[in-house]
Formats: C-alpha cells, structure tokens, sequence
C-alpha cells in the first residue's frame, strides 16, 4: 500500500509543475500580447498628444484674438525697419508670439522682455531661453531649447501663416502675420472661417526660437515640410526661404483658422486648396475642406 500511494504521490508531484515546452508557450504567447497592445497603446498616446497640442493651439488662437480685440489689429507676424527679413540674427525681429505673452498667461515673461532693444538683445538673451508650454507640440521629438553659443533659445513648433506662396517675409505678403502687418478681421476678404492664422511647423536645428519674427514662427501655405529626413532636412536652406508647415502627428498637421477654429489638415489636401487658405483676399471660391 505505501509503495503504491508513494508512486501516486511521485506522479502527482511531477504533474505539479510547468515543463520547458509549456514555458516557452507561455513566454510566446504573452509576446504575441504584448505586440498587439502596445501599437494600441502608442496609439492612444499619440491621441492624447494630438489633443494637447489642438489645445496649445486652440490657446493662441484666443491669445490672437484677445490681442485683436484690444489693439484693433492682429499683431505683426513679425517687426524690424525694413526687409525682406533674413533667417539671420540681425535687425529687430521680434515676432507675434512676444506680442501675445500678455494674453496667453505669460505677463511676466513679457515685462521682463526688452521690445525695442530686440530679439537677439543681450537684455532679452534670459527670457529668449524661456521654453513657453503653449509653444511646443507634445509630439515633437527634438529639444525644447538648443544652445548657439553661450545662448540657450526656446524653441516653437508654431507658426503664424505669412503667405500663401513660398516668398521672403516682407511688407507685401497675403496672409494675415508678416513683416509690420496689422492687419484687421475687415481686411479678411476671403472670410475668417477660410484663412489660416497658425500652423504647426517642424523647427530648424539653427532655429533662432520662439521670439524670432523669422521661419521660426513664420511660414506659408506653399506645401507640408516632410519628417523623413529631420533634423538635417534644411540644413541648408537660405537666409530668405521661408517654407511650409509640418508636424509629427501621422497623416497631416493641427491649424488655427482667423475665426478661432481648430482643425487637422491632411497632407492629402488637394495642394491648390491649401495654398488658398493662406491667402486673406484672392477672391478666389473655395469648395468645403475636406
């Protein structure tokens, strides 16, 4: 009798435990598991990013319409004697996102900046370096700040629209924030709900930041800027080109309509529709967006 019940429990024992084959069954199929959830759980991620950033957005469109609201005129895109303005840390520069500090919770960063000294003004060189949450994408891989030199600059992956064609920033463009523009919501003859205020933009590894009237926080409707090739892509772009929008959110970039909308323009866009939209006076019929 104990022989047998010995043997009973020997047989029970082995049972009891896991072999290498079931293992590795386990190990595999929580593999398996895991490589499903976790595009899922990217996804969701990325969602939630790209409702952040409609809400930085969103937050200085209303900035840009408090702003109008008191002075009576959009601010300039971007302020200096004369240009066209070079991508270059030379002459006053400063641009609409200085301006609206007041109206985007930001009053103190504002007093403590020197307007008329300028953007690259060692009195300004402190708040320059300033990285302001309203400015930056959650989604945008790269540094908030980069260092040129002893300076550290803020960076900004928006940007105000200043024409609907490439061409330098200068007193003559057709979108709403250009060089000295102050431009009114009369002046918009294409309707609000039909012209661009701000774009996402994919920032240069020489940006000048977040205070620089320059393809730093101003661009145009002349394409989408592709990732592929960041942060070399415009390695050596000249001082006078301006470029398009972009971002890092898949299949298109968040924009600031003049009327306060927040919207997802595909890249798929029909490129003569989008270039439309940069534009405040063509004249031109635009079919729905799609």
């Amino acid at each position: 009798m104990s022989s047998n019940h010995s043997s009973r429990n020997s047989r029970c024992h082995r049972r009891a435990a896991f072999t290498l084959v079931e293992l590795l069954v386990v190990i595999a199929i929580i593999g398996i598991l895991v490589g499903l959830l976790l595009p899922a759980v990217q996804a969701a991620r990325e969602a939630a990013r790209r409702v952040s950033c409609m809400n930085n957005m969103t937050q200085l469109g209303l900035g840009l319409h408090h702003y109008e609201f008191s002075m009576e005129h959009l601010p300039p895109g971007v302020t200096n004697d004369d240009g066209p303005i070079r991508n270059e840390e030379a002459g006053q520069h400063i641009g609409w996102a200085v301006q609206i500090l007041p109206y985007v919770e930001q009053t103190s960063l504002y007093k403590n900046f020197d307007i008329d000294a300028g953007a690259y003004a060692a009195a300004n060189a402190e708040a320059r370096g300033v990285v302001v949450p309203t400015l930056m994408c959650p989604s945008y891989p790269g540094e908030s700040t980069r260092t040129d030199g002893q300076t550290r600059i803020g960076m900004s992956t928006y940007s105000g629209c200043h024409n609907d064609r490439e061409a330098p920033i200068d007193g003559d463009n057709n979108g709403l924030l250009f060089l000295n523009s102050n431009i009114r919501y009369s002046e918009i003859l294409d309707g609000s709900s039909q012209t661009i205020l701000l774009g996402e933009s994919i920032p240069d590894q020489n940006s000048l930041g977040w205070v620089s009237g320059t393809r730093a926080t101003l661009r145009n409707t002349s394409g989408f800027e592709e990732t592929k090739n960041w942060p070399q892509q415009n390695a050596d772009l000249g001082s006078l080109q301006v470029g398009g929008f972009g971002s890092f959110h898949t299949g298109g970039a968040i924009f600031t309509f003049a009327d306060g909308s927040t919207r997802f323009i595909s890249t798929n866009i029909d490129p003569e529709l989008f270039r439309k939209f940069g534009n405040r006076a063509d004249g031109e019929l635009l079919r729905e967006l799609e």
